[in-house]
């Protein structure tokens, strides 16, 4: 069953109306905003909790709960901050930047609802320096918001005072991570802070702090609107909701799209992209999450559910849902081994193994390409990879292990072929 177009939360993704307030009020946003913050903090929080939206940022973790960690007293001398992940520099993820471009104030609004939800003072959108126009788009939207009286002082007219900054990072991957992203909004260089203290705990300024991704905060207020029950009535246990799908690579129309969670691979396929490029049996693999997670070969994706446990059964994982298809024409071990050189080129180097370990990673991912290796250094990597992934501060680490593994594990014949080619080759 396709998601109705009466359920869509994001109706204007592809821009066929305008992105300013006249156009977004028509639409049903800040539509009686104030009686959503009358509903007070714990009836958001409960709402939202029941909704079983879980972060769309990639980890998914449960977007109630996360908020229900800010602490209940308010004291001015350490204010609470949202801090949103606008930076979207997964390879293969395209979805934010949608929503910014065309639904902004779907973005501001449930600013708006979340900080207050949490007992924030501010909300800071973190956006990712290559996204000029969008940037320009959110700031003239965050202005019509003050100029309204939606956000600032006395927002809504709710007694609630609440401000939204933007803020233009400077096009460093890992600063899409949480904690990377708040010395980034310091001033200081972009590196993943050690945990604890969680940012709830002591975040941006050393204040309590939420980091949430642009689309978990902008789907809160129809949430709220419509219920949770109705959201909820989307998706398998555990993965509920819609969800903004965005599909490159070997389909005839790559797209995004608002779809319902768990939805068939297959169906996802051929309902909104027109198929696999050449037909299915011409589908080799799939990137079902954005580049940091193991591809699914084409027979074990087929009838995946597209989720977090449906992609976790295959030994993959929804991530941002950037579904990247590839073809049989594709050359899979240079394709993971260009997604290595990214990881390699992003890592911030605070680790010892992911600084060292991505570059050795990459430049063995490259002799597989030609063949120039051994065959046992197939097992040296896929340990390599082990020795990486867990052993960092944050998830780069396993993010440049992970399409690495899942290349063994599905396309190893193809590398023993290679090898094996390069030494007939010399011996000839």
């Amino acid at each position: 069953m396709a998601l109705a177009d009466k359920d869509r939360i994001f109706t204007n993704v592809y821009g066929y109306q305008p992105w300013n307030l006249k156009a977004a009020q028509a639409r049903g946003d800040w539509d009686k905003t104030k009686n959503l913050l009358a509903l007070g903090r714990d009836k958001i929080i409960d709402e939202m909790k029941a909704s079983g939206l879980r972060g769309r940022g990639g980890a998914g973790f449960p977007t109630g709960l996360k908020w229900s960690f800010m602490p209940k007293e308010y004291k001015p001398e350490r204010p609470g901050f949202l801090v949103i992940n606008a930076d979207e520099s997964e390879p293969g993820s395209c979805k934010d930047r949608e929503i910014i471009r065309h639904d902004p104030h779907k973005l501001i609004e449930g600013a708006l609802v979340a900080g207050f939800a949490m007992g924030a003072r501010a909300a800071y959108i973190y956006i990712r320096g290559e996204y000029i126009r969008e940037a320009e788009t959110l700031f003239a939207a965050v202005q019509e918001a003050y100029d309204a009286g939606l956000i600032g002082k006395n927002a809504c007219k709710s007694g609630y005072d609440f401000d939204v900054f933007v803020h233009r990072g400077a096009g460093a991957y890992i600063c899409g991570e949480e904690t990377a992203m708040i010395e980034s909004l310091e001033g200081k260089k972009g590196q993943p802070r050690l945990k604890p203290p969680f940012p709830a705990g002591a975040g941006l300024y050393g204040c309590p702090t939420t980091v949430n991704n642009v689309e978990s905060i902008a789907v809160a207020p129809t949430i709220l609107r419509r219920g949770a029950t109705w959201f909820s009535s989307f998706g398998r246990e555990g993965n509920k909701g819609t969800k903004l799908f965005q599909i490159s690579g070997h389909v005839e129309k790559p797209c995004v799209v608002e779809e319902e969670m768990s939805i068939p691979f297959h169906e996802l396929i051929e309902k909104h992209c027109g198929g696999i490029r050449g037909g299915r049996d011409n589908l080799l693999a799939v990137i079902p999450g954005g580049s940091s997670v193991p591809l699914v070969p084409a027979d074990q994706i087929w009838d995946a559910p597209m989720d977090f446990d449906g992609l976790k059964a295959v030994g993959s994982g929804l991530g941002t849902a950037a579904v990247i298809v590839m073809d049989k024409s594709t050359d899979i071990v240079r394709a993971i081994s260009r997604l290595s050189y990214f990881y390699k080129h992003e890592s911030c180097g605070q680790c010892t193994p992911c600084r060292e370990g991505t570059g050795w990673m990459w430049r063995m991912m490259e002799r597989l390409r030609t063949g120039d290796a051994e065959v046992g250094e197939i097992d040296m990597l896929q340990q390599v990879t082990k020795q990486v992934e867990g052993h960092t501060i944050c998830a780069l680490g396993d993010a440049a292990a992970w399409p690495i593994q899942g290349l063994i594990k599905h396309f190893r014949p193809e590398l023993e072929r290679r090898i094996n080619e390069n030494v007939r080759e010399a011996a000839e």
